[in-house]
C-alpha cells in the first residue's frame, strides 16, 4: 500500500519538478541560472535557492531587478506578490557588490514552466509494466488557516492488496480519535483522506496518523501505515514586545554609544523562518529634536547617537518603538511598545556666587557667632550630591579665626567668627571664598569651568576691651639653686588701648612648689626658696606659673610665666643595686648600673672603682667598665662562699662622686633564687610592727594569767565544804574502785575545801560569780554518785558519758550555805557510822560495788541538806553499812 499523491494543498495546482542548474565554474554560475517553476506562483512563495556565494563571496549588497522577486542574503528567491508565468521565458537579474573591494557581478536567472508531454508509443518500443508500490509514507502537508473549500482532499492511501482483495481502510491517532476530533477521516473504500476544518500551527504543528488496511473479514492486508502531516506555517501572528512600556535611565553626561536599555520581542511563528525574523526600529522621538537615540536592527539595544542630552533642558524622553517580522520587509507584520527614557542628572553645572563681593561686620572679641550667609545658585537636581554646596575660604583665614558651613535646607554658606578679633591688629579682613559641589564635576564641564570664587569683607568693630596676656605664655630662666630673693622679669600684660602696662596689677594664681613670688606692680618674680630642678614636677620640664593680670576696673586676663630651671650639678650618681646573688661557679660576674639625676651634661659617663677597703676585698673582686653607666663586678676563682660587703665609688664626668657598700652573697647555687628562700630561712628579721604586736599579746596573755591566779587564791581563801552536799543525790557510779582526793569542776579546775582537804565533789558546776562577795556555785542534782566524789577531779558518771542531759537550774546553793550546814553535822555524824561497837571498819568498806542501775535502793542522801531539817538528824545515827564507805571517804584527812 502507498499514498498517492494528487493536488497539493500548498499550491492549489498541479506543481512541476523544481530545479536550479548552476554552472559550475564561477564565471557560469553568475552569468546563468535556470527554475523551473509552475505556471502560477502566489505571493510570499519560495521558487528556488540560487549560490550567491561561489558568484560573489563576501557581497554585502543584493538587489533583484525584478520588483516581483525579492533575493535573501542566503540565496533564497521569494515571490513578492501572485506571478503567472506564460509559455515565454521569464528572467531577472540579480545584482551582487561589494562596497569595500568595489565588485560588482551580475546573476540572470531564468524561469521555466515545463509542460509534460505524451510522447507516442511506437509498436516496436517496450512497454513498462507498473512496479509494486511500497506500504510506506508519503510526506503530506497542509496549509495553515487553508480556506477550503472543506472536506479538504489530501492524499490518497493504497494497499498492493487491493489488487486481489477487497480492502477497507481507517486511521488513527490525534485529529482523529484524540483531540482534536474528527479533524481528519479517510474514506472507507477509496483510501482518500480529508481534512474537515482549518488547522492553527501554532497549536498543532503535525499530526501522526496511524493507516489501517483491511480485508471484509478483518483480516489485516498490510502492517499499519505512519501517516504524518506537517502544517505549514503561515504568517499569521504579529511580533509582541515582552513589555508594553519600558523604563530606562541614562546619565545626561553619557557618551556616544552608550546603552540605554534593550527592547525585546516574540513570534509565535515557527523559528528560524520568514515569518520570525524580526527588525526592531524607532517609529517617533518625543521631543522630536533633535535625534538623540537608535536601536540595534536585530538585538533590539537603544544606544546614545549624541552627547547634546541636558537633563536641565529635557529630563524624560519618549519612544515609539517597532518590530515587524519577515525581517523587516514592507509586507511584515508590526507591532509597537512605548519606551521611556528618564535622563538622570550628572554634576555638568558648577555652582556659582549671586555676587563677586560681600561686606559683613562683627565685634572684636566676639567668637562663635554667624556674621554672613552666602546664596549660590546651581542648575543640577535639587537635593543631590551634585547640587549641595561644599565652601571653602581660599585666603585671608591664616590663622583660623573664620569657618564656613552650608546650610543643608537653603544651601547657603553660613559664615562664623570662630575664634576673637582684635581691632587693635586688624580693623579689616578680606576673605576669598570658594564653592564646588559635594561630588567633582564631569570631565567636559571641568575644562571650561574652574572654581567660581567671591570676595567677603569683614569690617571689626572697636569694644573697650581689659588687658591681654599676649603671648599667653611667656619663659624665663633661672638656674638652679640661685640664691633666695634673687630677682629677675616676670610676666608683662598691656592694655591694648593704651598699649602699656603701667596701670595693670599681677597677682600669682598657682606654683606648684610655692617657689616664687611676683610683685604686684611690675610683674617681676623673687625666688622665694632654693630651686631644685630634680624636685620640680615634671622633671626635666618647664616649672609652670599662672599668672593673674587685672586693671582698675577688675578685668583681667591670665598668662603662663614658664620657668626654665637650669640644672647644675648638685647630685652625685647613684648606684641602683643593694644586694646581689652571685652562683658560684655557674656565674662568673654581676653587672651594676648607676643614674645621675642631673641633666646627661653633668651625668653619664661614670667611673667605677673599689673604694679604700681591705686587702682581702681587692684580692678576692675586680672591677671593669661595661658601659657609660655600668660596670661588672668579678670574683676571682679562690673566693669562699660567703657575704662580702663591698663599698664601690662612682663619679661622674664633673667630678661628683658617691660611695655605696654592696652586699654580695657569693652562693653555692645553680639559680639566685635558691639563696634567697635560704636567706629568709636562716635570717627572717622581724620589722617594728612585728615585735610591738608580739609584746602585746604577751601583756594580754599576763594579764589573763593573772586574773586566774586571783580567782584560785581568793577560792582558797573563802570556799569551805559546801552546805548542800548533802542534799546532792547518790546515784549509780559507772565505776567503783576507789578514787583520789580531788573534785571536778564544770571549768575543769580542781576545787579543794578551806582546810586544804582533798574532798571534792564532782558535780557539773556552773560559771562561778562574784555576788556581794559570795561565789554561786551551781550543782546538777541526781547526775552525780558518791563515788564520783572520790575520784579524779575529771571523773564522770555514767549518764554524763552517755551524753545524758543535766539540769543546772535545780542544784543552785550558795557555797556559805553549803558549807555551814553539811560540815558539822555530816563530818561527824559520818565518823561514828564508820565504826562499829568495837571501833573496827566496817567490812562493807572493802566490798567493791556492782552496777545497780538506775536508783539506789539504799534511798538518797540528799536528805541531808534540807535545811528545814536541821533539828530532826536523829536518821544519820541509823544509816545503813553501806553508807560508811562514803562517810569515810568524805571526811578523809
Amino acid at each position: 500500500m502507498a499514498a498517492a499523491g494528487s493536488r497539493s494543498p500548498r499550491c492549489g495546482a498541479p506543481c512541476g519538478l523544481l530545479t536550479v542548474l548552476i554552472f559550475s565554474f564561477a564565471v557560469e554560475a553568475c552569468e546563468k541560472v535556470i527554475l523551473n517553476v509552475p505556471s502560477k506562483l502566489e505571493a510570499d512563495r519560495m521558487v528556488g535557492r540560487v549560490n550567491l556565494k561561489e558568484c560573489l563571496r563576501s557581497a554585502d549588497f543584493i538587489q533583484s531587478s525584478d520588483p516581483d522577486f525579492r533575493v535573501l542574503a542566503d540565496g533564497s528567491v521569494f515571490t513578492a506578490s501572485t506571478v503567472v508565468l506564460s509559455d515565454e521565458k521569464r528572467s531577472f537579474t540579480i545584482r551582487l557588490s561589494d562596497r569595500k573591494t568595489q565588485m560588482k557581478k551580475e546573476m540572470i536567472v531564468f524561469l521555466e514552466h515545463q509542460k509534460k508531454l505524451l510522447k507516442k508509443r511506437h509498436t516496436g518500443e517496450t512497454v513498462l509494466r507498473r512496479a509494486k508500490r511500497r506500504w510506506a509514507p508519503i510526506p503530506c502537508s497542509m496549509q495553515e488557516n487553508s480556506l477550503g473549500p472543506f472536506p479538504l482532499f489530501l492524499q490518497q492511501v493504497l494497499s498492493d492488496a487491493a489488487q486481489n482483495y477487497t480492502i477497507f481502510y481507517s486511521i488513527s491517532g490525534r485529529g482523529v480519535d484524540q483531540e482534536p476530533l474528527n479533524l481528519f477521516y479517510i474514506e472507507r473504500d477509496t483510501g482518500n483522506l480529508y481534512c474537515t476544518r482549518p488547522v492553527d500551527r501554532e497549536e498543532y504543528d503535525v499530526f501522526d496518523l496511524i493507516a489501517y488496511a483491511s480485508t471484509a473479514d478483518g483480516y489485516s492486508a498490510d502492517l499499519p501505515l505512519p501517516l504524518p502531516i506537517k502544517v505549514e506555517d503561515e504568517n499569521d501572528n504579529h511580533p509582541v514586545f515582552t513589555e508594553t512600556i519600558y523604563n530606562f535611565e541614562v546619565p545626561e553626561s553619557s557618551r556616544l554609544g552608550t546603552t540605554v536599555g534593550v527592547v525585546c520581542a516574540t513570534d509565535r511563528d515557527e523559528p528560524d523562518t520568514m515569518h520570525t525574523r524580526l527588525k526592531y526600529s524607532i517609529l517617533e522621538q518625543r521631543p522630536r529634536s533633535p535625534g538623540l537615540f537608535s536601536v540595534h536592527p536585530n538585538t533590539g539595544a537603544i544606544t546614545t547617537v549624541s552627547h547634546h542630552m541636558d537633563r536641565e533642558v529635557v529630563d524624560k524622553y519618549t519612544l515609539i518603538m517597532k518590530v515587524q517580522d519577515m525581517d523587516g520587509q514592507f509586507f511584515g507584520l508590526i507591532s509597537t511598545s512605548t519606551c521611556i527614557i528618564t535622563v538622570t542628572d550628572s554634576n555638568d553645572n558648577a555652582p556659582t556666587f549671586r555676587q563677586n563681593t560681600y561686606e559683613t561686620s562683627v565685634d572684636e572679641n566676639a567668637h562663635n557667632v554667624e556674621i554672613l550667609r552666602i546664596p549660590i545658585e546651581d542648575k543640577d537636581l535639587m537635593n543631590t550630591e551634585n547640587w549641595r554646596a561644599n565652601f571653602t575660604i581660599l585666603k585671608g583665614n591664616e590663622y583660623g579665626h573664620f569657618r564656613i558651613t552650608t546650610d543643608k535646607a537653603t544651601n547657603e554658606g553660613i559664615l562664623y567668627v570662630e575664634k576673637p578679633l582684635n581691632y587693635e591688629e586688624n580693623r579689616q579682613m578680606i576673605l576669598e571664598i570658594g564653592v564646588n559641589n559635594e561630588v567633582p564635576l564631569t570631565r567636559e564641564v571641568i575644562r571650561v569651568t574652574s572654581m567660581n570664587r567671591a570676595l567677603v569683607t569683614v569690617h571689626v568693630r572697636d569694644q573697650d576691651e581689659g588687658p591681654e596676656c599676649i603671648p599667653a605664655s611667656q619663659y624665663v630662666r633661672i638656674k638652679e639653686n640661685s640664691a633666695v630673693g634673687s630677682k629677675m622679669n616676670g610676666y608683662k600684660a598691656y592694655d591694648p588701648e593704651n598699649k602699656n602696662s603701667n596701670v595693670l596689677r599681677y597677682k600669682k594664681l598657682h606654683d606648684p612648689k610655692d617657689w616664687i613670688s611676683i610683685d604686684e606692680i611690675s610683674g617681676s618674680i623673687t625666688v622665694s626658696k632654693t630651686l631644685d630642678r630634680e624636685a620640680a614636677t615634671p622633671k626635666n620640664d618647664l616649672y609652670n606659673i599662672t599668672v593673674l593680670a587685672i586693671d582698675q576696673e577688675g578685668r583681667s586676663c591670665t598668662g603662663t610665666l614658664a620657668v626654665n630651671i637650669e640644672d647644675v650639678n648638685d647630685n652625685a650618681p647613684e648606684i641602683l643595686q643593694d644586694y646581689l646573688v652571685i652562683c658560684k661557679p655557674k656565674m662568673g660576674y654581676m653587672d651594676i648600673s648607676a643614674v645621675d639625676p642631673d641633666e646627661p651634661i653633668h651625668g653619664a659617663p661614670f667611673q667605677f672603682s673599689l673604694a679604700n677597703t681591705s686587702r682581702e676585698i681587692h684580692r678576692l673582686w675586680t672591677l671593669n667598665k661595661v658601659n657609660d653607666t655600668a660596670a661588672r663586678l668579678s670574683y676571682q676563682k679562690n673566693a669562699a662562699f660567703q657575704e662580702y660587703s663591698i663599698p664601690i665609688t662612682v663619679k661622674d664626668r664633673a667630678g661628683q662622686s658617691a660611695t655605696k657598700i654592696l652586699r654580695v652573697n657569693l652562693c653555692d647555687c645553680t639559680h639566685p633564687s635558691q639563696c634567697f628562700l635560704m636567706a629568709r630561712s636562716t635570717g627572717i628579721t622581724l620589722g617594728k610592727w612585728a615585735i610591738l604586736a608580739i609584746l602585746l599579746g604577751i601583756a594580754l596573755l599576763f594579764s589573763v594569767l593573772l586574773t586566774l591566779v586571783c580567782g584560785i587564791v581568793s577560792a582558797r581563801k573563802g570556799k569551805k565544804f559546801p552546805e548542800d552536799l548533802a542534799q546532792q543525790n547518790l546515784i549509780i557510779s559507772n565505776t567503783e574502785a576507789p578514787g583520789d582526793d580531788r573534785v571536778c569542776s564544770a571549768n575543769g579546775f580542781t576545787t579543794h575545801t578551806a582546810n586544804n582537804s582533798s574532798q571534792g565533789f564532782c558535780g557539773t558546776m556552773g560559771s562561778g560569780m562574784r555576788n556581794g562577795g559570795q561565789e554561786t556555785i551551781e550543782m546538777m542534782k541526781g547526775h552525780q554518785t558518791l563515788d564520783s566524789c572520790r575520784g579524779t577531779g575529771h571523773h564522770h558518771t555514767l549518764d554524763s558519758y552517755r551524753g545524758g542531759h543535766l539540769d543546772a537550774d535545780n542544784c543552785r546553793y550558795t557555797y556559805s550555805e553549803w558549807h555551814n550546814f553539811t560540815q558539822p553535822r555530816l563530818g561527824e555524824k559520818l565518823h561514828v557510822c564508820n565504826q562499829n561497837d568495837g571501833h573496827i571498819s566496817s567490812p562493807d568498806y572493802v566490798l567493791t560495788y556492782n552496777y545497780e542501775g538506775k536508783g539506789s535502793p539504799a534511798g538518797s542522801v540528799g536528805c541531808c541538806s534540807e535545811k528545814q531539817e536541821e533539828d530532826a538528824l536523829d536518821f544519820l545515827n541509823n544509816l545503813e553499812p553501806k553508807f560508811l564507805t562514803l562517810a569515810e571517804a568524805c571526811t578523809k584527812r
